[in-house]
């Protein structure tokens, strides 16, 4: 029989005010990451690099290293990824096909062929399209670009072909490679330690014979947008036929004006210097900080959610994308929206959809993104610097209103990294909304009259 009183003493006892406890308690509190590293609409998503040896070479091995983007909407944009690592001996890179080091290294111990990098800790970026078919391998040579999951499986994954030297020859010699490193092309991946795992079998073209890798390992690598940049990359504006109130987005969104050290520079738009500045800006490649337009949220994208239109059996939503970032054609973005009614879209016009449905049956959540050769080029800040579509909803008469902010979306996401939305309450209410209803000038001016006099009579 169970007793709870008898341990009472003893719990007392260990909850008794310390201060070693409340000090390690406060320490530990401070060291956990934030909420955004986990993303609850992608719980599983990640990027993961295989490294399979195919052959032994008298001094190492030949392997094909291969990058798997299982991220449902988060996509690698140029200029490309980059993937470095750590030798855990003196290995070096003889040659490589379908990418290449960034940086050759010393080299001078070697008389006579000079291996392709002889750095401790190199760095591989892709090739470029249109490199030479000799130099290519299958996945390769795509700038560095790789495709989300949902928008195209077959542009998510890419590959290259090592052969290293001055390393083991047998499974029990060859050291894994250290502390992995992925840029895409900015931080923000953690990538987790070598781990062997069953080697990779490879099915042959004529589909009846089956061979396997000598060895191989995997790294597993998670975004976070918490480490990938200090400050939010979108926000969200919103605005409603039956409002005439348009709801900006946030100020100080993304930043602040004159605060350059987070948010970057910005841009009078009406500069008569503007040309010159963002041509300027455009010779730095390498550059991933935004040159934003100057405006009070100075954010590089904008989301405006528009609810345009009230039919007897639907209703109409407006979504407009703008570029405010004079560094940045977005190619092959994407966006992600949350919002209760997509599970009744009845039509879409000018982009592609694809429901994510993370919670088994529950329909909330949408992937947009633009239509190949048609708007799925983001164009730098300027004129024709936004895309934009029509959404058609079908009303659930149990759950439709326009009450309260329904119509509006939960959570917005531009690229996988979530998007600033207004507080709640600068929604555009209805015009009936008793909650919101605005009290008259004159009333105010007579309620401050009438409490004047009566401190007067009183004092």
């Amino acid at each position: 029989m169970f007793f709870p009183f008898t341990f009472t003493p003893m719990i007392r006892s260990f909850f008794k005010p310390c201060p070693c406890i409340l000090l390690l308690l406060l320490f530990s509190c401070t060291c956990f990451t934030s909420s955004e590293a986990y993303d609850p609409l992608d719980p599983n998503g990640n990027i993961t690099i295989k490294w399979d040896i195919i052959s032994w070479t008298p001094d190492g091995y030949v392997a094909v290293v291969t990058m798997n983007n299982y991220q449902k909407y988060r996509h690698i944009s140029t200029p490309g990824w980059s993937l470095g690592w750590t030798w855990a001996k003196k290995e070096v890179i003889w040659s490589m096909v379908g990418g290449q080091t960034t940086e050759q290294g010393d080299c001078s111990r070697f008389k006579g062929n000079i291996p392709h990098c002889c750095k401790k800790n190199p760095i591989v970026v892709d090739l470029l399209p249109g490199t030479p078919y000799n130099q290519q391998i299958a996945n390769c040579c795509k700038g560095g670009v790789l495709s989300s999951w949902a928008q195209d499986q077959s542009k998510a994954v890419a590959a290259f072909q090592i052969s290293v030297g001055s390393a083991g020859t047998t499974n029990k010699t060859v050291k894994l490679p250290q502390s992995f490193t992925l840029k895409a092309p900015g931080p923000g991946y953690t990538c987790s330690p070598a781990k062997i795992v069953k080697p990779t079998q490879f099915i042959q073209p004529d589909k009846r014979r089956v061979t396997q890798a000598l060895m191989t390992w995997n790294v597993t690598c998670t975004y976070s947008q918490f480490l990938a940049q200090r400050t939010p990359t979108c926000c969200v504006s919103l605005s409603s036929f039956y409002n005439d109130t348009v709801v900006p987005c946030s100020t100080c969104a993304c930043g602040c004006q004159g605060n350059s050290s987070l948010t970057g520079d910005c841009v009078n738009p009406d500069s008569p210097h503007l040309a010159s500045v963002v041509s300027n800006s455009g010779h730095d490649k390498s550059s991933i900080t935004p040159l934003v337009r100057c405006t009070r949220h100075m954010c590089p994208i904008r989301v405006h959610w528009h609810v345009k239109l009230n039919y007897k059996e639907y209703w109409r939503v407006k979504v407009t994308v703008t570029n405010f970032n004079y560094r940045m054609n977005y190619s092959d973005w994407n966006l992600v929206i949350q919002h209760p009614n997509f599970e009744n879209l009845t039509q879409l016009f000018s982009f592609n959809y694809q429901s994510i449905t993370p919670y088994g049956s529950i329909n909330d959540t949408a992937m947009l993104w633009g239509v190949k050769f048609y708007n799925d080029f983001l164009m730098q800040a300027g004129s024709l610097g936004n895309v934009q579509s029509e959404l058609l909803f079908r009303k659930d008469k149990s759950t439709f209103t326009f009450d309260k902010g329904w119509a509006f979306p939960r959570r917005v996401y531009f690229n996988g990294d979530v998007c600033v939305m207004p507080p709640p309450d600068a929604y555009p209410w209805l015009p009936n909304a008793g909650s919101r209803q605005e009290v008259p000038l004159l009333v105010l001016m007579m309620t401050s009259l009438v409490a004047l006099v009566l401190l007067h009579a009183y004092a």
